[in-house]
């Protein structure tokens, strides 16, 4: 049944005939001054519509901002469906999307959770509140969306992840990490303090709407588990999500159908 639920989503998306407007913006930073480029997609017939809910989507490491939208362009159509708007910003080749203790030009928690919001608040109609956003992303971006979801709880209502690196600990030597948070052997409680599975602390039950996937012959398949067991056990409710997939677009290209369908029906209840 699961599978064949998958089969349809896949397909709805696919067979979608709507045109949504995609703008590449250039948003200014002042935390790292400089200028960043940014994919925005807006439903067709947004401007005879109301405030807007937005989706923040994040690329993961070595991408860029045009990564969704290129590689998964079934998120226009979903755009125009759901009647949300989808922002994806570019988070640097391996930002991780914190705001770097050791590199001033690594300050991307600051971007997307402030500088970024609000930019999009000032130039869109949106729904100017928690209730209005949510936030996700693949990989290094599913790290960043819960990273940002949790420590920015008055920013945004939800927050999901898809094959996300939710425990960075394992990978010391991996993704430019190291050159954002200084090495694991010198800064262990840096690294302690800037991975998602250590955050749950800050969540009570009704914090966050959460949803979580992973492809189960993803390298990232492990800590995943390990952060839904860790959901379990402080009874934060959550949406995970496992199935047959690799880290790759293949599995992407499907994930975010059933992320988006999921932020859907959390601005609908609002």
């Amino acid at each position: 049944m699961k599978n064949y639920l998958l089969l349809l989503l896949v397909m709805w998306c696919a067979t979608a005939t709507q045109a949504a407007q995609v703008d590449t913006a250039v948003v200014d930073s002042r935390a790292m001054n400089k200028a960043i480029k940014t994919v925005v997609i807006v439903p067709e017939n947004y401007s005879a519509l109301d405030s807007l809910p937005v989706v923040y989507l994040l690329h993961g490491y070595s991408g860029n901002y045009a990564d969704w939208v290129n590689k998964a362009p079934e998120i226009k159509d979903l755009a125009d469906r759901y009647h949300f708007i989808i922002v994806c910003p570019d988070g640097g080749y391996g930002s991780w999307y914190w705001d770097s203790p050791v590199d001033p030009l690594f300050q991307y928690e600051t971007f997307v959770s402030k500088e970024l919001v609000d930019w999009v608040d000032t130039n869109y109609k949106t729904i100017r509140n928690r209730k209005g956003r949510a936030i996700t992303g693949l990989s290094m971006g599913g790290h960043g969306a819960l990273y940002l979801a949790i420590r920015h709880l008055d920013v945004y209502g939800a927050g999901g992840s898809t094959a996300g690196g939710v425990d960075i600990r394992p990978f010391p030597l991996n993704w430019d990490m190291a050159k954002r948070l200084g090495s694991y052997a010198d800064n262990p409680e840096r690294w302690e303090k800037h991975t998602v599975i250590n955050l749950l602390h800050r969540l009570t039950p009704d914090a966050l709407a959460l949803v979580i996937d992973c492809g189960t012959s993803d390298f990232f398949y492990g800590v995943n588990e390990q952060l839904h067991r860790k959901l379990l056990e402080r009874n934060i409710p959550h949406t995970y999500i496992t199935g047959p997939g690799a880290h790759n677009w293949e599995y992407w290209q499907q994930s975010i159908c059933y992320q988006l369908l999921y932020f859907h029906k959390f601005f609908a209840g609002n």
